[in-house]
């Protein structure tokens, strides 16, 4: 397998995480809109917390990726 084919392919899998994670940050922001009155302060915590984790790895992953892009031009 060639160098560019194998950046590709690593592009495209960190591509599927990053739906991923995309999903479950909309899950979690979901949640929290849909319960926010009724669940108890620990989970609204606890699912902010989860939001910003997730958030964060969402913007890591892409930040990855456009690295992985922009080394494609070296190949």
């Amino acid at each position: 397998m060639s160098k560019l084919d194998l950046a590709k392919e690593r592009i495209a899998y960190l591509k599927l995480w990053l739906g991923i994670v995309i999903v479950t940050d909309i899950s979690l922001v979901g949640w929290l809109l849909g319960n926010f009155r009724s669940a108890e302060w620990p989970l609204v915590i606890g699912d902010i917390l989860a939001i910003v984790a997730v958030s964060t790895a969402c913007y890591s992953l892409h930040q990855r990726i456009e690295a992985s892009i922009a080394k494609l031009e070296d190949l």
